[in-house]
């Protein structure tokens, strides 16, 4: 491929997990390039421009109309469609046949269940778009952890659309089915768009986050999360070196190295807590002084002794109340949050797994290595080395 590369980028820039996208395919161009990109600002329905005349390779696009998916089929380029619909994978369908990349809206579903559950939340709620699979994916999912701990999960139906969805009717509605019910409540939106209209919802119906109702959604758009009153919480997506994975893969595409379809997930982080969550929901105050306890020193070396002495209870009467209100030993539940920063260490730094270790309460690397191997069927090191592994290798 002696010509440079000229790549029509149909994605949206009005949300976070599009930008951080688009920044990691930039940042590959940069390096490996460079690129000629095609990109129109703004929400998810664009247009793709006249291939041919412009003389592209290469095509990275959120197929949002037939319209589009015909233009795309029709140029018979290497192309990486995002988020496909279980229609669209059908096998009888084309679109099937293209690389894809998708956030893996179920793991980060359950990441945000985990989120409430972990506060003690036993009412958790879940408030979607309707016409989009990652909605309903992670609906799906939120509800299926939700009843995996005993709860029966509520959902929001949102009413047929006028012109729409975040209409003042629509708004009157949320705020409506938010108002009945029953509180404290957990609730989870489908992204950071979705939480702050919860969120405003919620102010409209004279409800207090996060004491009444505690709010989380996915993506984390920094700017979006921060503007929201109060602060919201979001699960943190690996949207950007997702991009730099899609684009070497892209870039694997057009030279001709690879020619089957590949499918590449883009996985949640860790949940980023802002004040809409930030909260202990336990009927337990004892139970909630050991969470927020753990929760807070976790990053140390502390052990179930360090609780029971902080809480001067009875170890065993501890353990009892603990298992019954958070589902897990209080030794089970150290672990977890020391291995969720374990994750996010690993992720975000380039940090030796000694240090890893140290800076998440480990005695040793390799207590951590043994611990993670239980969890995660996988060492540190190999669990780093895939997470940032080129998808053109096969593996990915």
């Amino acid at each position: 491929m002696a010509e440079t590369p000229r790549v029509a980028l149909l994605v949206e820039t009005s949300r976070g997990f599009g930008r951080d996208l688009l920044r990691g395919i930039i940042r590959y161009a940069r390096l490996h390039g460079p690129w000629g990109c095609y990109v129109t600002p703004g929400d998810f329905e664009q247009m793709l421009p006249r291939m041919k005349d412009w003389g592209g390779t290469g095509i990275i696009a959120r197929v949002e109309t037939p319209r589009v998916a015909r233009a795309i089929l029709r140029s018979g380029l290497p192309t990486i469609v995002l988020d496909l619909s279980d229609e669209q994978l059908r096998p009888e369908n084309p679109l099937s046949r293209l690389s894809e990349v998708a956030s893996d809206s179920r793991a980060a579903a359950r990441m945000a269940a985990e989120h409430l559950l972990d506060r003690g939340f036993r009412n958790l709620a879940y408030v979607g778009v309707t016409g989009r699979v990652w909605s309903r994916r992670r609906r799906e999912a939120f509800c299926a952890r939700v009843r995996e701990a005993g709860l029966e999960p509520l959902v929001y139906s949102p009413p047929a659309p006028r012109g729409g969805r975040s209409s003042g009717g629509e708004q009157t509605a949320l705020a409506r089915w938010l108002r009945a019910l029953p509180r404290p409540a957990g609730i989870m939106a489908c992204n950071d768009d979705r939480g702050r209209e919860v969120l405003e919802a919620c102010r409209d119906a004279g409800l207090h986050v996060p004491e009444e109702l505690a709010v989380i959604g996915v993506d984390d758009d920094e700017l979006l999360c921060e503007l929201a009153d109060p602060p919201l919480s979001s699960v943190a997506l690996n949207a950007e070196p997702g991009g730099y994975r899609v684009a070497a893969l892209l870039d694997a595409m057009m030279r001709g190295r690879v020619r089957r379809p590949r499918r590449l997930l883009v996985e949640p982080l860790h949940v980023v807590t802002r004040r809409s969550s930030d909260i202990e929901a336990q009927g337990d105050p004892e139970v909630a002084a050991a969470l927020h306890f753990i929760h807070d020193r976790a990053a140390e070396p502390i052990g179930v002794a360090d609780v029971v002495d902080d809480l001067m209870i009875s170890r065993r009467a501890l353990e009892i109340r603990f298992r019954k209100s958070v589902g897990r030993t209080i030794h089970a539940e150290i672990q977890r949050v020391r291995l969720e920063r374990v994750l996010r260490l690993l992720h975000e730094t380039d940090l030796p797994i000694p240090q890893v270790a140290e800076a998440s309460g480990f005695t040793s690397a390799s207590y951590l290595s043994q611990v993670f191997r239980e969890a995660l069927g996988t060492t540190p090191a190999r669990y780093r080395r895939r997470m940032r592994s080129d998808p053109t290798d096969g593996r990915s």
